[in-house]
């Protein structure tokens, strides 16, 4: 069990973790995985005590969390930093000349990295990376692949140089979508996930700090 009573819970990332927060309630965690997530730690685990908030922002980038990661991570000190993050590195630059290139993986490192190593400079232990992901549907998501895989790959390299969680979201939503149809978890645009999709996320997230198997 990775968490432990008081630790401060953080999602952070993009609109996959935004879901339609209310910003001006500090307490609103949207209604996607960090809900589902919630719901089920603190009814199980009450005597943990933990406090849970969502930062995700729809749109972001790696380089929109450098820009906030001071004022929406740091400064609320938590104990559990959870990012999901990248999907927009590659959706927003499909027509950019950098789109597929090494310079575009290149970038993503790099911005990647100082988000991490300034959570390790503060202590920060445990960390929970989340694998970007698309699913085929429609079919020209499958030409994301050429710039998204790389990046995919970093944040597997990255979980290993900062002793970080990983949870392979990929491959697991695209294994689940081959089986019972793409739309019933990403809907009609292979990125946002439908309440179903949500709740594979946040299964997969229990699982991980469980340290369970495939019985959740």
């Amino acid at each position: 069990m990775l968490l432990e009573k008081n630790d401060k819970i953080l999602f952070i990332g993009d609109s996959i973790t935004d879901v339609g927060r209310n910003r001006e309630n500090p307490a609103d965690l949207g209604a996607g995985y960090p809900l589902f997530v919630a719901a089920y730690l603190t009814a199980k685990y009450p005597e943990l005590e933990l406090k849970i908030t969502n930062k995700g922002v729809s749109g972001d980038e790696v380089p929109h969390l450098q820009a906030r990661w001071k004022e929406d991570c740091l400064d609320l000190f938590p104990t559990v930093v959870s990012i999901l993050v990248g999907i927009n590195d590659t959706w927003h630059y499909t027509e950019d000349e950098m789109f597929g290139s090494e310079k575009s993986r290149e970038q993503y490192e790099e911005g990647y990295r100082q988000l991490l190593t300034e959570l390790k400079e503060q202590g920060i232990k445990k960390i929970i990376l989340l694998e970007p992901f698309v699913l085929p549907y429609p079919a020209d998501r499958k030409k994301w692949r050429i710039d998204l895989d790389p990046k995919i790959e970093t944040v597997r390299k990255l979980a290993v140089e900062f002793n970080a969680e990983l949870i392979t979201l990929d491959g697991h939503l695209n294994s689940l979508g081959n089986k019972n149809g793409y739309q019933l978890y990403t809907g009609e645009d292979g990125v946002h996930p439908t309440y179903t999709g949500h709740f594979e996320i946040a299964r997969e997230w229990i699982k991980a700090i469980e340290k369970k198997g495939n019985e959740l």
